[in-house]
């Protein structure tokens, strides 16, 4: 697969394979799983180096049962699942070898032909604790929860106001959005992309081109280069202004919940006017983008305008004790934690975990800017608020940056794939760390995509920071970490 690194490896090597891998201070990133052929099931795990440097891939055919890293890389426990879930491909000796993303009963859709594996896992119930003492309660909260928040259940085990236990249920409206990549042209498909999660279009669009790009070996002009990095840090502003605006409604500061979702709407605005959607959709192809910018003379006082009123409210909210002491000491998060269970983005930066792809692994046109990487080590709900106000500050930097070096020349070149090529390509989303994985068919149309979102990886982090609190801090932690549901029900 161009965009890595990949080696062939027999199942029974991996487990000592992530042995290595962790104890050198490497990371597993992902598990995925695809058929290269009717019947044959293929998994293909990614991780990386200490020190950064080019991203690994371990490729590998079991005829049975895999071996389970989730002992050894607890992050990858939720991809595992998800593989038996919809290949029927069983993981021995999982720590938690029950349904995560398909209703019990339901076979797995891609399962190759003889696995049953998709009714062995159907019948091991979900892991809700046994109540074995008086006096503790339990609140299955949802699906169905208030205003527009999407659709997830959460069961809560409390006394009191402490919680002795939290277990969350996603996947409720798991759309296939993977699978609905099947037989589609790559330039058509970036569609697609763009709507996996609406609140990382652009970080979408941009990781799926960049594996179809990686997979033709083509480089967009220089000029795409910058204006993709435009337009992804003005939704990063989009992305964090409606995280303090929704941040400050927990603690209920209702002006300050105003303020930020005023400051989104008029952060939506700029990007509406300056791309043609309030997403900045429609205008990123594998190559490019599908056509230039209008004059962008109005840009630089916009964004000027909007960062100044942005100082002044993030300002306010620092000096507002009664916001600050909700935040500190709320949702402990460990750098341990955060490591072993794959936290992303601004939340693992917050517990002591220096990583964005944006510097480590750069695309667009990132290795020529400078950038600022924002991080913090207290792991607290201040930390993670802390952290988004700087990359606040450093997006407005970076894009002050651009506008005075915008290269000219055109926005896009030919990209064309060869038919059975494959490519990785990823982005840092305002969230964390977003990839796709494209494998193109004899046909030259996608025949499996992988995505792997931030929010996936982030959900399975955050009932650890639950554990053992307050039932009047959880909207806080929640809200805190910043997580949507449609990028794991994709």
């Amino acid at each position: 697969m161009k965009g890595c690194e990949a080696v062939r490896a027999a199942p029974e090597d991996m487990p000592g394979i992530a042995r290595a891998l962790h104890a050198a201070g490497g990371r597993l990133q992902m598990v995925y799983a695809w058929q290269p052929e009717p019947g044959q099931t293929e998994l293909c795990y990614v991780g990386y180096p200490q020190g950064g440097g080019k991203f690994l891939m371990w490729r590998c055919r079991p005829r049975a049962d895999a071996p389970s890293l989730a002992a050894i890389w607890p992050a990858l426990g939720w991809y595992e699942r998800e593989i038996m879930d919809l290949f029927g491909l069983v993981f021995s000796r999982h720590p938690e070898p029950n349904r995560l993303v398909l209703a019990p009963g339901v076979p797995p859709p891609f399962a190759a032909a003889g696995r049953d594996a998709g009714q062995r896992a159907a019948d091991v119930p979900r892991p809700l604790p046994e109540l074995v003492a008086s006096g503790v309660q339990v609140l299955p909260f949802g699906p169905v929860r208030a205003d527009v928040t999407e659709s997830a259940e959460f069961t809560f085990f409390y006394t009191g106001e402490q919680i002795l236990h939290y277990h969350p249920h996603l996947f409720f409206k798991h759309r296939g959005m993977e699978a609905r990549f099947h037989g589609v042209a790559p330039a058509a498909a970036v569609v697609l992309a763009e709507r996996v999660s609406g609140i990382g279009s652009v970080a979408h669009a941009l990781a799926f081109c960049h594996a179809v790009e990686a997979a033709a070996g083509c480089t967009p002009p220089p000029r795409a280069l910058a204006l993709r990095v435009l337009l992804a840090e003005m939704e990063r502003l989009v992305s964090h202004l409606h995280y303090f605006g929704h941040l400050a409604a927990t603690t209920t500061l209702k002006v300050g919940e105003a303020e930020g979702k005023l400051l989104e709407e008029r952060a939506k605005q700029i990007l509406g006017r300056l791309s043609g959607s309030r997403f900045g959709r429609g205008l990123l192809t594998p190559g490019g983008l599908r056509r230039d910018l209008p004059a962008t003379g109005w840009l630089g006082p916009a964004l000027a305008a909007l960062e100044e009123e942005t100082s002044r409210y993030l300002a306010r909210l620092e000096r507002s004790a009664s916001h600050l002491d909700r935040l500190i000491g709320t949702g402990m998060l460990s750098r341990e934690v955060a490591l072993d269970q794959g936290a992303t983005g601004p939340v693992q930066r917050a517990s002591g975990i220096d990583r964005d792809l944006r510097r480590d692994h750069p695309y667009a046109a990132y290795a020529t800017l400078p950038l600022e990487v924002a991080g913090a080590t207290d792991g607290d709900a201040a930390a993670r608020a802390r952290v988004r106000a700087a990359e606040i500050a450093a997006s407005f930097a970076l894009l002050r940056h651009l506008l005075g070096a915008l290269p000219p020349g055109p926005v896009r070149t030919t990209c064309a794939p060869e038919p059975g090529t494959e490519g990785l390509g990823w982005a840092e989303s305002p969230r964390g760390t977003l990839f796709h994985a494209v494998h193109l068919g004899a046909d030259g149309r996608l025949s499996r995509v992988k995505i792997k979102s931030p929010s996936f990886s982030n959900w399975r982090v955050f009932p650890f920071t639950v554990h053992e609190t307050n039932m009047m801090d959880y909207a806080i932690n929640e809200a805190s970490f910043g997580l949507g549901v449609a990028g794991c029900a994709r």
